[in-house]
C-alpha cells in the first residue's frame, strides 16, 4: 500500500477527513513530552469536536519521553500496553503526532499490536515530514545501535504541516535540512543547487514548502519503485552508514548529536568515498563539504576514534559478508549501489573529511 501524503495547513480539517475515512472502533493518539506540549493545542479543536461525536469512544491519549534515547523497546512495551489497556482492538486507529522518534516508535508499535492496526503519522519535524513519516520503515533503538529493531509498515497517510515547524530551533531545522541534501544528490543539480543556495539561516515557510514537497516526492518515488530495500530504495541510505556510526559514537561519549548533523558529516563522508571509487565530481563534493562546514560545523574526531567507528560500521544492516557496504554517488542523479569498503579505505575517507571540514 502507498502511503498518501497531505500537505496541509488546515491539520484539524485533514485529521477530521482522514478519521471519517478510515473506518475503527476506538481512536487513539500518541505525542511525546515535547509534542505533548507544542502540537496538542495545534490539534485540540479536532480532538473535541470528534469527543463529542463519539461520546461513548472519546479520544484516549499516549505519551512517551521526547528524546531519541527513549527511541527503546521499553518505550514500545508502555505504548502496547497502554493500547491494550485501554481495550485497543485490531481495529483501532492510532494518530502519531510527533517527529521521528514518534512516528518510527508508533509505526512499530501499531505494525505489530494485535498483528497490526491502521495508523495516521502527523509529521511536527522537518526531518520527521521529510524522512521518517515517510516510507514505511518503523522500528526501535537496541541499546545504542539505530533502528536495529522494526518492520516495514507504511501508515495509512501522512500530514504535513509547516505549522509546526514554527516551533523549531534553528539546529532541529537544521537536522533535517541534511536529510533534503541527501534528496538533492539523488535528485538533479537543480534541486541540489536550490537547496545549497538557500538562506537557511533566515527560511520561512513559504520559500521552505516547494523545497520540501520535491524532497518528499523524491523519496515516495523511490519507495514507490522499491519499497521494501530490495535495490534502488538503498539509494536512501547515502551519508547513513557513516552518519549512524557518527550518532552512536556520540551517544556513545556521552555528547549525543542530531540525526541530521550525523547524516550531514556521513554525506561528506560517503562523497569523498564516492570521488575515489566512481568519480563523482570533486567541484561539487567542496560544494557540499563547505555547506556542511559552514551550517553544522565538523565533528572532531581524530585517528584514534577511527576504529571504535568502524566496528560500529560493521553492525550496519546493509552490510553483507566482512566487509563495509556503501551506497555511492556517480554524479547527481546516479547513485551508486553496494559498493564496499575495508577497514584501511575507510580510515583514508576520514582523514580527508577532517582535511574539508579542517579539523
Amino acid at each position: 500500500m502507498e502511503q498518501q501524503v497531505l500537505f496541509t495547513n488546515d491539520i484539524c480539517e485533514a485529521l477530521k477527513e482522514f478519521t471519517t475515512k478510515i473506518l475503527h472502533d476506538r481512536l487513539f493518539i500518541l505525542f511525546d513530552t515535547e509534542t505533548l506540549h507544542y502540537c496538542l493545542p495545534v490539534i485540540t479543536s479536532f480532538m473535541n469536536e470528534y469527543d463529542l461525536a463519539h461520546p461513548m469512544q472519546k479520544i484516549e491519549t499516549i505519551y512517551i519521553e521526547h528524546s531519541d534515547q527513549a527511541k527503546t523497546i521499553e518505550s514500545l512495551t508502555e505504548v502496547w500496553q497502554a493500547l491494550s489497556d485501554r481495550h485497543a482492538t485490531r481495529h483501532s486507529l492510532l494518530i502519531n503526532v510527533g517527529g521521528g522518534m514518534v512516528t518510527d516508535l508508533g509505526g512499530f508499535a501499531a505494525a505489530t499490536f494485535k498483528r497490526g492496526i491502521r495508523f495516521i503519522n502527523v509529521a511536527t519535524t522537518l526531518l520527521g515530514a521529510v524522512d521518517a513519516a515517510v516510507g514505511g520503515k518503523t522500528g526501535v533503538n537496541l541499546g545504542s545501535l539505530k533502528n536495529e529493531v522494526g518492520a516495514f509498515a507504511p501508515a495509512d497517510a501522512v500530514l504535513i504541516s509547516t505549522k509546526f515547524f514554527e516551533t523549531l530551533d534553528h539546529v532541529n531545522l537544521l537536522s533535517g535540512y541534511a536529510e533534503m541534501l541527501k534528496h538533492g544528490l539523488l535528485s538533479d543539480k537543480q534541486h541540489l543547487n536550490d537547496l545549497l543556495n538557500y538562506d537557511i539561516e533566515h527560511w520561512d515557510t513559504e520559500t521552505l514548502l516547494p523545497l520540501l514537497e520535491t524532497s518528499v516526492k523524491v523519496k515516495q518515488q523511490v519507495v514507490r519503485q522499491d519499497p521494501y530495500e530490495k535495490g534502488l530504495r538503498k539509494a536512501l541510505n547515502l551519508g547513513h552508514t557513516f552518519g549512524h556510526a557518527f550518532e552512536t559514537w556520540c551517544m556513545r561519549q556521552g555528547h549525543p548529536v542530531l540525526h541530521g548533523y550525523a547524516i550531514a558529516w556521513g554525506l561528506v563522508c560517503e562523497l569523498v568515498m564516492s570521488h575515489q571509487q566512481v568519480g563523482f565530481p570533486s567541484q561539487t563534493l567542496y560544494d557540499i563539504a563547505n555547506f556542511v562546514k559552514e551550517n553544522y560545523g565538523p565533528l572532531r574526531i581524530t585517528c584514534d576514534d577511527y576504529p571504535a567507528l568502524y566496528e560500529l560500521m560493521t553492525h550496519d544492516k546493509k552490510n553483507e559478508g566482512e566487509e563495509i557496504n556503501f551506497t555511492l554517488m556517480r554524479n547527481v542523479g546516479d547513485p551508486a549501489l553496494n559498493y564496499t569498503a575495508n577497514k584501511e579505505q575507510i580510515g583514508a575517507t576520514l582523514d580527508i573529511y577532517r582535511d574539508l571540514m579542517g579539523i
